[in-house]
């Protein structure tokens, strides 16, 4: 699970990726509806969407010549899940009382 977090934070510390993902929290997108929105290049935007297929934050699916991006959540949960345990977030810690 480390390397998991590892690479979702690596993924998330873009600013690109990040914008990438709350897209695609809308709706699923093809590589050139999502390019559409930014001022930088195809090839720019196709390393973007390989960084988070990398960290299973999207799934890419093939509908004949097109290729559909979607946020994979479960990831997005599990990592969330992870960090909180690390940063004993909502965990109640012996002897002080406190979440």
């Amino acid at each position: 699970m480390e390397q998991a977090i590892t690479r979702t934070l690596y993924a998330l510390s873009d600013p690109t990726r990040r914008a990438i993902i709350r897209m695609l929290q809308d709706r699923d997108m093809t590589a050139g509806e999502i390019a559409a929105h930014f001022a930088i290049s195809a090839p720019s935007i196709s390393h973007h969407l390989n960084v988070l297929k990398a960290a299973e934050l999207v799934t890419a699916e093939r509908h004949g010549q097109r290729i559909v991006y979607r946020v994979n959540a479960t990831v997005l949960q599990e990592v969330i899940h992870s960090l909180m345990e690390v940063l004993r977030i909502g965990i109640e810690r012996k002897g002080d009382g406190h979440a």
